[in-house]
């Protein structure tokens, strides 16, 4: 009976050894078992991470930060958030802190074209096992070509996509506009050379001007970047007051907290101005709710995109690029850049649920605001997040 037990539990184990997790993320066994990947472990189990952010805090960002810490915590690892005010300088030195405090991994996120490029590139120089992946972060050299840091993967949400989604909205709903190809006249809402994600944003909504489908009447943007919201609502109130009743079609808002402004200043003048945005959260959903002028947003689910910046990094910190490159999400050019695909919420959606927040969007958003399967993955990642 001993012998049995003993055959039959050599026999488990000979089958556990043979599930592993191959550098594509696939299962390798074969028909060999004595060529087959063993079990892996864990590998960033252990590991210290943390999340440096150039802009304040706001409710996205807090999603985002929330969603990265609850996704290291579950690979085993200690996180932590970092949010500059938005300063270069307070940017960089935290980096440099926790590179000298020995963390294993940065998720840095809306780094300055000017400076990223050389100022990454010559951390790692000095502290060539840290890991750094980054969001919303150009890297160009000082004659604006593009550029690449060997081992780091560049992250951006598809802003183009978010940003023609909601024009797309606007023009539907001057039907007699379109047919006649008389342009819809928008009041942007933009602020350029500031980061990066509104730059790239421009180049999806100028398609539309290119087209002569949309005339911008103006840009507007705050003047307080520390306090977006009430900054925009007096930037808004003073321009609203120099066009007559009818001038204005739409707002187009390139960011959400900014978006927030705008729409306290249109209630505030009671204007039925319709205005459309990028980006979302419980306050957002909220103003929408109310039925007036906030219409659409294109976004991607904040509460699920720092989990996706914490598998890139906890990938690179695996040493397993690979599997980075698997995700369909992935770009060969220019090479280790990835982009987080967008959806749309309208109005009528977050309207047609009771009490509908980030946490509940998906009951009534379309498939594509909680779609993971663009997500990058391997088999140890899997099961540890799956437990």
């Amino acid at each position: 009976m001993r012998k049995i037990l003993t055959l039959l539990m050599t026999a488990v184990l000979i089958t556990t050894c043979l599930a592993g997790c191959s550098p594509n993320g696939n299962n390798s066994v074969g028909n060999n078992p004595v060529e087959s990947n063993p079990v892996e472990s864990n590998p960033v189990e252990g590991k210290k991470v943390a999340y440096i952010m150039y802009m304040s805090s706001s409710p996205i960002f807090e999603l985002w930060s929330e969603s990265f810490i609850k996704t290291a915590e579950a690979l085993g690892m200690e996180a932590d958030t970092f949010f500059c005010e938005d300063s270069d300088e307070e940017w960089k030195n935290r980096i440099l802190q926790c590179a000298k405090a020995d963390y294993d991994g940065l998720l840095v996120s809306h780094g300055g074209v000017d400076y990223s490029w050389e100022f990454l590139t010559d951390v790692l120089k000095e502290y060539p096992n840290l890991k750094i992946a980054t969001f919303d972060t150009s890297f160009r050299d000082e004659n604006g070509e593009t550029k690449t840091i060997d081992g780091v993967v560049q992250l951006f949400q598809r802003d183009t996509e978010l940003a023609a989604a909601p024009v797309d909205e606007i023009l539907a709903m001057y039907p007699d506009k379109t047919a006649k190809n008389e342009p819809v006249n928008i009041l942007q809402v933009q602020e350029e050379n500031y980061i990066i994600a509104f730059d790239r944003r421009q180049v999806g909504y100028q398609v539309y001007e290119t087209e002569g489908r949309i005339k911008t009447l103006e840009r507007m943007a705050p003047e307080d970047h520390l306090n977006p919201v009430s900054s925009m609502q007096e930037t808004a109130e003073s321009i609203f007051g120099k066009y007559n009743d009818g001038e204005i079609d739409a707002i187009w808002c390139c960011y959400d907290a900014y978006a927030r402004g705008v729409y306290k200043a249109l209630m505030e003048l009671g204007s039925d101005i319709p205005m459309v945005s990028v980006d979302i959260c419980d306050e957002d959903i909220q103003l929408m709710a109310e039925g007036k002028n906030w219409k659409t947003c294109a976004t991607t689910n904040w509460a699920l995109n720092g989990e996706f910046a914490c598998r890139v990094l906890a990938l690179e910190m695996a040493g397993q690029y690979d599997d980075i490159k698997a995700a369909s999400c992935y770009y060969e050019d220019p090479g280790m850049w990835m982009e987080i695909p967008s959806a749309v919420v309208t109005q009528e959606q977050v309207m047609s649920g009771q009490n509908i927040t980030v946490k509940n969007l998906s009951d009534v958003a379309e498939d594509a605001y909680t779609d993971r399967s663009f997500m990058p993955s391997c088999d140890w990642m899997d099961s540890v997040l799956k437990d």
